[in-house]
């Protein structure tokens, strides 16, 4: 029998609000990637192809930033609604948290 109840058993996924603090972590980078001719988000031994957007979300993403404050600099910068910026910006961090790309307090 397991004594410990948590293995195997996936830890809670953190909600992401308009107050959490998005930040890469140690290993985790921004790279332009010359032979794929594409931005790349790099990790210990994993890859993530960057599209224009994601690009632009974590060019404002400096650790100190909220996501609220991260979607109103992007909203200001596109001139669109901060709600539906502040959506596509927690989409976006969401889906890093699930591969473990982004550090979130």
């Amino acid at each position: 029998m397991n004594d410990r109840p948590d293995i195997g058993v996936a830890p809670l996924a953190q909600t992401i609000t308009g107050d959490t603090v998005p930040a890469l972590p140690r290993g985790v980078r921004v790279h332009d990637d010359k032979v794929r001719t594409r931005t790349v988000l790099l990790a210990p031994e994993r890859t993530l192809a960057l599209d224009e957007t994601s690009i632009a979300i974590l060019n404002v993403t400096d650790g100190a930033r909220s996501v609220r404050q991260i979607s109103e600099a992007l909203a200001d910068a596109y001139a669109a609604p901060v709600d539906v910026i502040e959506a596509d910006v927690i989409g976006f961090f969401e889906a890093l948290r699930d591969k473990r790309m982004v550090e979130l307090t």
